[in-house]
């Protein structure tokens, strides 16, 4: 997962997610995303396959929205991370 090569909304790797592995993926964009204001307390693995994507319940998103945005997260940490360090 790469925030400069994001995942497409119609990714067959997307079709073998399973609840589980979504439910632990909202986890972590909860925990990674409050630092930022990113809040959905209701988020949870969507039972709705939209024309072959797979949707998490943030008001009926693919699945590819949220690996991206955990991408975006991770990318954004880990450079001001290094930064933070290189400044010391």
């Amino acid at each position: 997962m790469s925030a400069h090569h994001p995942i497409h909304p119609a990714d067959p790797a997307l079709q073998h997610l399973t609840t589980r592995d979504l439910t632990d993926l909202i986890v972590e964009l909860r925990t990674e995303g409050r630092e930022f204001g990113l809040l959905w307390p209701s988020a949870k693995p969507g039972e709705t396959v939209l024309n072959g994507r797979v949707l998490v319940s943030l008001g009926n998103i693919p699945a590819s929205t949220l690996i991206n945005l955990l991408a975006l997260l991770r990318e954004y940490k880990r450079d001001r991370d290094r930064h933070r360090c290189s400044d010391s």
